[in-house]
Order: structure tokens, then sequence, then C-alpha cells
């Protein structure tokens, strides 16, 4: 009995007292310091920072809590919820805002790293009732079926389309040495809007509306 007892050959402590021991140590990490759960202030909070943003040209000035992302304050803070939270790992795209006119994924962003920047989300393109050239074509060529992901599609569009006029190559561009514009193929379509996915499939009716918007643009 007494050998089964013990911990380990030659240990001076028992089973019974090791497993006391390990019960105790658990109970005293997760508790607060002052041994007692449950009670208001056993927890720090953390602090809140000032943060300015000048979302759809309206400025906003707020004291956010400095781990709330940008999507989250989008969202859960100001409402505007056509900015959608897909995978929230900055994978699918659904939730590409523009910050100064370039296009991120919102989820990936702190909130307070763009404190003094210009956001504008999907709310922010129509004008009143007119809608912005590139919504008005996604509704024309059915670039979307369910439409969760149409948000981050069309913000993602926009922003495209102004970085092939900048001159910016992609992953499909033939050279990069020619300067200014290429020509934007089905493929540099494709690849430059790659970083948005449509579960649905709407791929085809996406690139129509980009090909249309590019078209009128340059026509």
């Amino acid at each position: 009995m007494e050998d089964e007892e013990k911990s380990g050959a030659g240990s001076p402590v028992s089973r019974r007292e090791f497993v006391g021991v390990a019960v105790a140590g658990g109970a005293a990490a997760v508790l607060p310091a002052d041994g007692k759960a449950g009670q208001s202030g056993s927890r720090e909070v953390a602090p809140r920072l000032p943060c300015t943003l000048t979302i759809n040209n309206q400025q906003h000035v707020l004291q956010i809590d400095p781990r709330t992302t940008l999507l989250d304050l989008l969202r859960e803070n100001l409402e505007l919820t056509g900015t959608k939270k897909g995978c929230d790992h900055g994978q699918c795209g659904a939730c590409t805002v523009l910050v100064n006119g370039k296009r991120i994924n919102s989820c990936l962003s702190l909130a307070i790293m763009q404190d003094g920047q210009h956001v504008t989300t999907i709310e922010g393109f129509a004008e009143g009732t007119k809608l912005h050239p590139m919504q008005a074509a996604f509704i024309e060529h059915d670039g979307f079926q369910c439409g969760y992901c149409t948000p981050g599609q069309i913000c993602s569009a926009v922003a495209m389309l102004q970085e092939w006029q900048a001159g910016a190559p992609s992953a499909a561009t033939a050279s990069l040495d020619q300067k200014g514009p290429v020509e934007l193929t089905d493929d540099e379509i494709k690849e430059r809007m790659s970083g948005n996915l449509c579960r649905c499939g709407a791929y085809a009716g996406i690139v129509a509306a980009i090909r249309h918007v590019h078209g009128e643009v340059n026509a």
C-alpha cells in the first residue's frame, strides 16, 4: 500500500499529495490575486484611447479600446454594417474598405492604427439615390448572388482600377518595363481581384462589371 501511494520510486510525495498540490496550483492560476472570483474590479480593463477618423466624409471623434479592429468599430460601434465579417483572417476580402483611397482588409487593422485617416465604406459610394458606376455595373451584369461579399468586391474593384490607372503591375503583368497602365485583360482583372472571394461563384459577372466601368472611364 505504501508503494502504491508514492508518486515515484524514492519520492517522498504521495500521489494523493501530488494531485492536491496540482489542483491548488491550477485554482491559484485562475483566481485573481486576492483569491476572490466573480467580484467587480478583479480584471483589468484596457484604457480607451482617442481616435479621430473621417468615415465617408464624416468626422468621428472616438474613445476606443485599442484592441478593436477597424471592422468591429465600423460594424459594432458605428453601425456601418455594409462592411461584412467573413473569415476574420484577411483571406476572403468581404471586409474590404478604402483607407485614403487604398483597399485594405479591415479585419486585419486595428482601428487605432488608422487615426487621422479617411475611410470609405460601401455606404460612402452612392450620392443619395444615385449609385456609384461600379454599384450600377454590378447590378447590370449580375455581379452577385447572395450579396454577402459584394460590398468588399465593389470597394476592391474601385481601388483596383485606380491602382491600374497609376500603372501598378500585377502577378499577371507580362512585363514590368512598360510605362503607364498595362492592357486590362480578363486575366489582369482576375489576378487583381483574387483577394476577394465569392462563394456563389459570380466571378464572370464581377469581371464583366469591372470591364464595363473600365470601358466607360476610358471611352
